[in-house]
């Protein structure tokens, strides 16, 4: 066969297979022989150690590497053709069962053949759904790889007698030399699809890598020699084929270094590029801010006057500030973004905050109405001299007073401006707008938060807020994309919360006791938040989704192996899920009647939310059930307990911010996480994290772990999907911070990349697509 080059069609390594080709075409996306050397395997067995002890399932597809214990050949006469046929029956051990396999087979010899290559003694890996039959563990339907003995090399798929092509199989059970002779100490497992099994591809793979040419290597000899990295050629071998974990080890640490090393070539010319445009450097002068300072009734935390000086300094740059404000719930964050909002006001210009719900961009308008005073009446009788306006804008004020404030702000007049998503329409524009804060970042998209910073004449200044980062901040914070200020210390005042699951699944009595620790609390004088998943049987809060597992980031060195390992996460309840309206009648009618229960859901209009939580703040109400509405921002100081229902329907961000609703009057918080989740699942290994910290870092990691990075160049906030093809944030956060050092080094010696025509071809790909768009919003 001739050479074949990167963009060659897999045809060229596939030859007559066709069914096998179409299957990975489709099935896994692969066309051309680039895209199959970018199929690395998933993870790796040890050829020389039998499968670990484990437990079968049955109906499950399992993968086992085992030692063939018996091996024999019998014969049968075919029912359909009633002509004789045979079976080679094989029982293989590993550390835990022993299966049983049958291979069925049109003629003795190629039965004798399959039965020397499956010799006692011998090694391989075999695949088949779990049965159960005579008391044995068997395998149906095997497929297998033998790799023990030269002589017992080959691969060997199982045949039913009565199908109509079974006498086709003769060409499937030819032994493959080259396969078993590329078996070394790790066998690689790849991604399969219907139709393919791993050794069908790791025998293109390795012919493809024999024959492959004009592989392009980004780094030269000299950056390969400066980073000590092997060619781009031995570095797919070492991943493909590796003799041990070291070769591994080296190959992965070349694509992962060098994915790294791209990115942050274009993120640092990004920030190159941004800082050229230019903002307006802020620097006070109003007296705004030392008017309030001055009148603050408490003292700042030591935090609190760090990140100020931090945000204080970054605004006066002539280039925009882009920040991350990381605190956990109750710590002072708005308090910290309002100063700098009033430091933006004292330079001359305007200040928005983005909140992501009519309810909290109320409170954020009362609060720091009352918070300012006499410093909010700006051009009003009574009000003070260094004085400003602070003005509210949401979708469903009327039309007089959406026409007044959107004035105000097109004017000047609203130096600082709070509302929600009707910040980002078209008619919506500022005089000056200096700096922007959205708060609970993770509740607004990219192309969000760019919408609101080109209303500026030029750059503004950025800040965004959140207690708990999802994945995709904590990607784009470790790539270097926002800088990050932390508050860890709580205000005075602020009480410990203690937070557990209540597993209804083990103990159903739970329930009563649930309710009965409530009605304790309100006894108490205290009140109460009731969370639910849905508004009523049906319907789901409006914009939100049940919480739904991604695909496990497993360590790749881990070398057990389940086709179905997805079946280990447990399928969601199969209750119906709490639901406001449901649980309102439940509970006035049962455990918690007399009590003054309300309801606060996405379904009501604004005026009547706004009135129900001014009564709830106010304490005529004993218990508020919501759905997650209230889950940024409402600060009732009198609410010592939140009893979430149905949990594991929400992701650990959400849990954590419901949890700090509670606890913000100097009493002591509880959180009861109520679920059907069984021991063991993924939901409740979340939970369980939830109530094991109040740390909203470490939390963000688990919530990392559990949802991927998310796009990183691109829009996807959730993580179900990603850019990055062989990084993982976690895993890889050492790579990631060196690849920035030599990002910064390279570019340091050479802007633009002109010696490195290589890296140069790589980021422009890059900076030329759509990703970077959403790079350059975010």
């Amino acid at each position: 066969m001739t050479s074949i080059t990167p963009e060659s069609s897999i045809a060229t390594v596939f030859g007559r297979q066709s069914k096998k080709r179409k299957a990975v075409e489709e099935g896994l996306g692969i066309r051309t022989v680039g895209d199959l050397l970018d199929l690395f395997p998933r993870r790796y067995v040890r050829t020389s150690e039998l499968s670990p002890a484990v437990r079968p399932v049955e109906g499950e597809l399992l993968s086992v590497v085992g030692e063939i214990q018996a091996s024999q050949v019998k014969s049968f006469v075919n029912r359909r053709t009633g002509r004789r046929s045979y079976r080679l029956e094989v029982a293989v051990a590993t550390q835990g069962p022993v299966f049983v396999m049958t291979y069925f087979l049109p003629y003795e010899g190629m039965a004798n053949a399959e039965a020397r290559r499956h010799t006692v003694g011998a090694r391989g890996m075999f695949t088949g759904k779990v049965q159960v039959f005579n008391g044995r563990w068997q395998l149906a339907q095997p497929h297998s790889v033998v790799f023990g003995a030269p002589e017992a090399a080959g691969t060997l798929e199982g045949t039913d007698p009565d199908a109509p092509d079974a006498d086709a199989a003769a060409d499937l059970a030819i032994s493959d030399e080259r396969l078993a002779a590329s078996l070394k100490g790790l066998m690689p497992i790849y991604p399969l699809t219907a139709g393919v099994y791993s050794w069908d591809l790791q025998k293109i793979v390795q012919l493809a890598l024999e024959l492959v040419v004009d592989l392009e290597d980004v780094l030269d000899a000299p950056l390969r020699e400066r980073f000590s990295m092997v060619d781009v050629h031995t570095a797919y071998r070492f991943v493909h084929s590796p003799d041990d974990h070291a070769e591994l080890a080296r190959g992965r640490r070349r694509f992962r270094f060098v994915e790294a090393l791209v990115l942050q070539l274009v993120l640092a010319r990004r920030r190159a590029a941004h800082r050229e445009v230019g903002g307006v450097a802020r620097t006070g002068g109003g007296g705004l801010l030392a008017a309030f300072d001055a009148r603050l009734p408490f003292t700042l935390t030591a935090g609190q006057v760090e990140v100020g000086a931090t945000l204080e300094e970054e605004m006066a740059r002539s280039w925009p500030m882009n920040r991350l404000l990381q605190g956990e719930v109750g710590s002072g964050k708005t308090l910290v973004a309002l100063r700098a909002m009033l430091r933006a006001v004292d330079s001359g210009g305007q200040a928005v905050l983005l909140a992501p719900t009519e309810v909290l961009a109320q409170q954020h308008h009362r609060s720091i109405t009352a918070l300012l005073g006499d410093l909010a009446g700006g051009g009003f009788l009574g009000g003070a001299a260094e004085a400003t306006q602070v003005t509210l804008l949401t979708g469903s004020m009327s039309k007089s007073r959406r026409r007044e404030a959107l004035l105000q702000i097109a004017s000047g007049e609203a130096g600082i401006v709070i509302g929600t998503h009707a910040l980002l329409e078209d008619v919506v524009s500022f005089a000056d707008l200096a700096l922007v804060v959205v708060d609970e970042q993770h509740r607004f998209g990219v192309e969000q938060r760019a919408a609101l910073t080109s209303k500026a004449e030029r750059p503004p200044h950025v800040l965004v807020m959140t207690a708990t980062p999802i994945p995709r901040t904590v990607a784009m914070t470790v790539f270097g994309d926002l800088e990050t200020s932390v508050l860890r210390e709580l205000p005075a005042g602020r009480a410990p919360i203690s937070t557990h699951v209540a597993p209804l699944t083990e103990q159903p009595h739970w329930a009563a006791r649930v309710w009965g620790r409530v009605a304790e609390e309100v006894a108490a004088g205290h009140q109460v938040y009731v969370v639910c998943p849905r508004i009523s049987g049906d319907v789901q809060e409006p914009g939100e989704q049940d919480f739904l597992p991604t695909d496990e980031l497993g360590d790749p060195f881990d070398d057990d192996f389940t086709e179905t390992a997805a079946s280990q996460v447990q399928a969601a309840p199969k209750h119906a899920p709490a639901a406001v309206e449901e649980v309102v009648a439940e509970l006035t009618a049962g455990p918690l009647a007399g009590l003054g229960v309300a309801a606060l859901h996405g379904r009501m209009a604004a005026d009547d939310k706004d009135s129900v939580m001014r009564r709830f703040a106010a304490g005529e109400i004993d218990v508020l059930v919501s759905t997650t509405v209230i889950e940024v921002g409402v600060d009732v100081a009198n609410a010592t307990t939140i009893v979430v229902l149905d949990a594991d329907r929400f992701g650990i961000s959400q849990l954590h911010q419901l949890r700090g609703r509670v606890g913000r009057g100097g009493l002591p918080g509880l959180c009861l996480l109520v679920t059907h989740a069984e021991i063991g699942s993924e939901a409740r290994q979340r939970l369980d994290a939830v109530a094991s910290t109040t740390d909203g870092f470490e939390l963000s990691r688990v919530d990392l772990e559990h949802r991927r990075e998310g796009d990183v160049l691109g829009r996807n906030q959730s993580g179900r999907r990603s850019s990055l093809e062989n990084l993982r944030v976690l895993r890889d956060e050492e790579t990631i911070l060196e690849a920035r050092r030599a990002a910064e080094e390279l570019l340091g010696e050479d802007p633009a990349l002109d010696a490195f025509p290589g890296l140069a071809r790589k980021v422009a790909e890059i900076e030329a697509s759509s990703s970077s768009d959403y790079m350059e919003k975010a």
